[in-house]
């Protein structure tokens, strides 16, 4: 048979009236009399092919008629427009050849338990849904690292394996590195510290780890984070910056990827609230809205999931809640100088009960102090002894913050665990 153009079904309508080559999976067939219907997957969408008994070389209709799902393959036919169609078009098909036949696929059209599909995670991916919400997942990191390509960040790629702990020792993945204790990275924020001191303002964006046997629908062992990191920045600038970055984010999700939400069935309405400005509320204001609303927390106390829910729900965007108690936030965070029982911190809550997706503050500066809190939290300080250099040499206000992708990701698809945002079995909660 002739060689016919080489194209994909997003491109399928370039072609118009041309005989093409489609290379993809069998997603479903269905049979009436003289017609057979294949539905076929590429990657870049789906196409249904309709094969005519009159159309094609009988030994064709025959293999079509055995084709099973998942079944990988070449398609050549005419494309013709199809207004029924989701794409506007389908393929009359001329000819194909199977180029590896698949039986007893697990994943059928029928209803499957959640625990079943995680189990079979590679093969998961193929579905509607689940490329939907990696289209996304693709969308928010290139947006994440545009907008601060476009404002004057440099990337700076932070160190997996490290000395010590970042966000407490009790989440920490140890390895032998030689010899010697390592550990997996809980954050590349005290790296991007010290390059930010050198250009000013930079980012950071990788694989991050916490040692947590939780089975919370918000936790995973591997996760991704992007996290800024701006010389001469306090406080206030950085909740003006994580508002910025979010709004730029989300708008151009929504932008590029309606059709991927609409699949997903996701209220887009919603997020197209998400404008400047954002609520912004200490965390004393919020210990009374938690009050009010029937929750006992007491002075001190962190929040957790519900909390942040029920703070969440009471707007219908983000809300920034700043100035938690010094105590139950990390040695690096610096301390209100109006209310020393306070750090200069933030959160960012998504609404809809999505939780934080958003933590960051102003940093310590003082050498002294900093040398007094690694003691109070028990850290040693030789594995911090180049960290405490960044304030023996020119020190200066510095601020940045952490937004982990997965949390934002389930958060604009609407999901309800944060498992389906990351391609990787290995990257679940234990």
């Amino acid at each position: 048979m002739a060689t016919a153009t080489v194209t994909t079904i997003r491109n399928i309508g370039d072609h118009e009236g041309e005989t093409v080559t489609l290379r993809g999976w069998v997603r479903g067939r269905r049979s009436s009399g003289k017609l057979q219907f294949l539905q076929v997957r590429d990657g870049t969408g789906t196409i249904q092919c309709t094969i005519f008994r009159p159309e094609v070389a009988p030994e064709v209709f025959e293999t079509a008629s055995h084709l099973a799902q998942e079944t990988s393959l070449e398609v050549v036919g005419e494309v013709r427009p199809d207004p029924r169609a989701p794409g506007g078009y389908e393929l009359s098909v001329r000819y194909l050849r199977v180029v590896s036949a698949a039986t007893d696929y697990p994943i059928t059209p029928k209803e499957h338990g959640t625990a079943f599909l995680l189990d079979h995670r590679h093969l998961w991916l193929r579905s509607r849904r689940q490329n939907a919400i990696l289209r996304v997942r693709a969308s928010v990191v290139r947006a994440c690292r545009e907008y601060f390509d476009d404002r004057g960040f440099t990337l700076v790629d932070a160190p997996i394996f490290t000395p010590a702990a970042c966000e407490g020792t009790t989440t920490l993945f140890a390895v032998d590195y030689f010899g010697e204790p390592a550990y997996l990275t809980q954050s590349g924020q005290l790296y991007v510290e010290a390059a930010a001191i050198a250009l000013g303002k930079v980012y950071c964006f990788g694989p991050t780890f916490r040692a947590e046997k939780s089975k919370t629908r918000r936790h995973l062992t591997e996760f991704w984070m992007v996290e800024p990191e701006v010389a001469w920045l306090d406080l206030q600038g950085d909740m003006d910056l994580a508002e910025d970055f979010l709004v730029e984010v989300v708008g151009r999700v929504v932008r590029e990827r309606r059709a991927e939400l609409e699949a997903l069935e996701r209220d887009v309405a919603a997020l197209e609230r998400v404008k400047k400005p954002f609520p912004r509320i200490t965390y004393d204001e919020a210990l009374l809205r938690l009050r009010d609303a029937g929750k006992a927390v007491e002075w001190g106390d962190d929040f957790g999931g519900d909390e942040e829910t029920v703070l969440a729900s009471q707007f219908d965007r983000p809300v920034l809640v700043h100035r938690y108690p010094a105590q139950v936030k990390a040695f690096y965070m610096k301390g209100d100088p109006e209310d020393p029982r306070l750090a200069l911190c933030v959160d960012v809550l998504a609404p809809e009960g999505y939780g934080e997706i958003i933590g960051g503050g102003q940093r310590e500066d003082d050498l002294t102090v900093l040398q007094r809190k690694i003691a109070e939290h028990g850290l040693p300080e030789s594995a911090f002894s180049w960290y405490l250099d960044l304030r023996r040499y020119g020190s200066v206000p510095h601020a940045g913050f952490g937004m982990g992708i997965e949390r934002m990701v389930a958060w604009l698809c609407g999901l309800h665990h944060v498992r389906e945002t990351i391609p990787s079995r290995a990257c679940w909660s234990a």
